[in-house]
Order: structure tokens, then sequence, then C-alpha cells
């Protein structure tokens, strides 16, 4: 660790943990495993992870990124994202007759088990999310009938339950640890029997990377995140640093959206990265960083991460094979009783 320089006292504080998590990391190497096996294109339904810099990267690979099933041709190879999919999702492709990938992060997979199996037990359940993100449609989906939306402490009092003694909250994994437990409480103080999920929802990703916010934040002039605008836990690490004490935080994607205005004044600024962003990004906002002055860099190290994720098992078969004997069977369903392929 190196000290502030004697003849700028300009700093950096990079956060440790950052960037790629497990999930994150599993699902972009997935992509690019299935087009060095199968050839270009493959299929993949939204963005993989919410990066603008990883779906470009991606696409000129040969990946297609498309919002809805029925865009892709039939007889190809569609990918799920790491944000995971609704069962009806998983219903369209095989009427479609695709060979799919499912690369949706086992920690999103952990909560919608827990809705599937907390429904079978006629639960109510509150699930707590930004409404439209793909992660808590992908949830919705699991039990449709029995989940309601709570997307934040203000929420709360719309909630309706069919009965307060059969209760349970679930959550997105991507949110703000503290801005989840308030809307916890607000809705412990309306249903006091409600029950906790048996294990934490928000992924351990997610908080490691609040916690070393947290800790650079009270010593921060400026906290700049990298991370993209539709990027979930990348905009609650910005909340999170002006929480912290921050006198500022912003979002980007790039070194080059970096306002040199932001800079005025400032001797120290933290620097971290969402769950979906790879390192190159942040080396690029440092490089920009010591170009002004900012040279000396200080590690703020709030945890350990040696998670890893096994890739997804459907990378062991020969999918361009499956999906010709998918649309061989519906041509041979078309064909009138009583003829024979000539």
């Amino acid at each position: 660790m190196v000290g502030m320089t004697a003849s700028t006292g300009r700093r950096v504080l990079l956060a440790a943990p950052r960037g790629y998590c497990a999930g994150v990391d599993r699902a972009v190497i997935a992509v690019e495993k299935a087009l060095e096996q199968y050839g270009a294109p493959i299929y993949v339904r939204h963005e993989i992870v919410h990066n603008k810099y990883v779906v470009q990267t991606l696409e000129k690979k040969g990946a297609i990124f498309v919002e809805q099933t029925a865009e892709v041709p039939e007889g190809s190879i569609v990918m799920f994202s790491a944000h995971g999919v609704a069962p009806v999702v998983h219903e369209e492709a095989a009427q479609g007759k695709l060979a799919t990938i499912d690369a949706t992060c086992p920690l999103v997979t952990k909560v919608h088990k827990e809705a599937v199996r907390f429904a079978q037990d006629d639960f109510d359940i509150l699930l707590i999310g930004h409404e439209g993100h793909e992660e808590v449609i992908g949830t919705s989906g699991e039990a449709p009938d029995h989940i309601t939306l709570v997307d934040g402490p203000e929420d709360v009092a719309n909630v309706e339950v069919r009965d307060p003694s059969k209760v349970v909250w679930l959550s997105q994994t991507t949110l703000s640890v503290d801005e989840t437990m308030e809307t916890v409480d607000a809705l412990k103080e309306k249903f006091p029997q409600l029950i906790a999920p048996p294990s934490d929802d928000i992924c351990y990703a997610t908080q490691n990377r609040q916690l070393a916010v947290k800790q650079m934040g009270a010593d921060s002039d400026l906290v700049i995140v990298v991370g993209s605008r539709n990027s979930s836990n990348s905009k609650r690490l910005v909340e999170v640093a002006k929480l912290a004490g921050a006198r500022e935080a912003y979002l980007v994607d790039f070194a080059d959206e970096i306002d040199e205005a932001w800079l005025e004044g400032v001797t120290t600024v933290g620097v971290t990265s969402g769950a979906s962003v790879p390192e190159v990004l942040v080396e690029q906002v440092l490089e920009f960083l010591s170009m002004r002055g900012f040279e000396d860099v200080e590690l703020v190290k709030a945890a350990e991460e040696s998670i890893t994720f096994s890739l997804p098992k459907e990378l062991r078969r020969d999918l361009r094979a499956e999906a010709a004997e998918l649309v061989a069977e519906r041509t041979a369903e078309k064909q009138p009783e009583g003829t024979a392929e000539k």
C-alpha cells in the first residue's frame, strides 16, 4: 500500500472486492464457450449481464441479443441470461424448437426454488425488488398467483395478504442491503408473523461490494462507480457511497464519461465497479485519474471472495445436433398421414 504523494496530496481509494462476481463470470464464459463449441450465432435472451462493454464485446464475437424468445429462429441455440427467466420462457423455447443453455446465476436459482416451495405451501410471498427488472420478472413467474412485488418501504402500505400468519419475504439479489432491511422492518410492523427466507437472498458479491464502498465512502470527496445504468447493483453502489458520507458519487460506463469538473477541489477519489464490470474498465478509470494527478492508489479491502460456479451443464452436449433433431421432429409432425418423405 502506497501513501499519499507529497506533491499533490491526491489519492485514489480502490475498493476490494469489486467487479465480476462468480455468477457474472460464469455467464460470460458460458457465452464464449458456446461460441467456441457451436459457432456463431448464439442467441441470448436479454443482455447476458447488465454491462454495455460486455454485451458489445460478445456481439463482436457472434452473440445476438434479443428481447423475446420468438425472435430466435427455429433450430437455433438460445441462452438465458444470468438474471433468470420464468417457466413460461422455457415453454416458449420448447415450442420454438430451440436448444437452450441456462446461464441463470445459481444464487438467483436459489430464490426461484424458494418461491416455488413457499407457493406449494400456500404462503403469500412478498418479493422485495424493483418493478420491471429481469430478475424480478423471472422470480415472479415461478408463482404469479402467490407473489406480490414490494418496491421499497413506501410500497408496504399497499400490500394485502390472504392470511397474515402465512407470509414470507424474498428479495431480488442485487438490492441495497440497508434499503431491503428497511422494507423488511416496515413489513414486519404490518405483518408481525412475517417469516424470512431460510438464507440471505441478497448475494454475497452485492453485500461485499456495498461493504467496501461504506468503508471508503466517508473518506472520499468523490466516488466513481464503474457500471451501466441498467445495472441494479451498480446503481445501488452510488446510493451507498452517498449515504456513507461521500460528497458526491457518479456512475460511468467508461473513463471518458468522467467530467473533469467533478475533480475540482477533490483530494480523494473512491473507485469501485459493479458485479458485471470487467477489470479493464476500472484500469482505464485509474489511468484517467493518474494523468490528472491521482497517482497514489490505496486498496480498501472489505472481504475475500473465493466462490466459483461450474458452467451450465448444457455446454457438455451437442446442442446443434439437438436443435436439428427438434426441427426434424416438427417437420415429421407436419407431414400428412400416409405420406413418405421423398
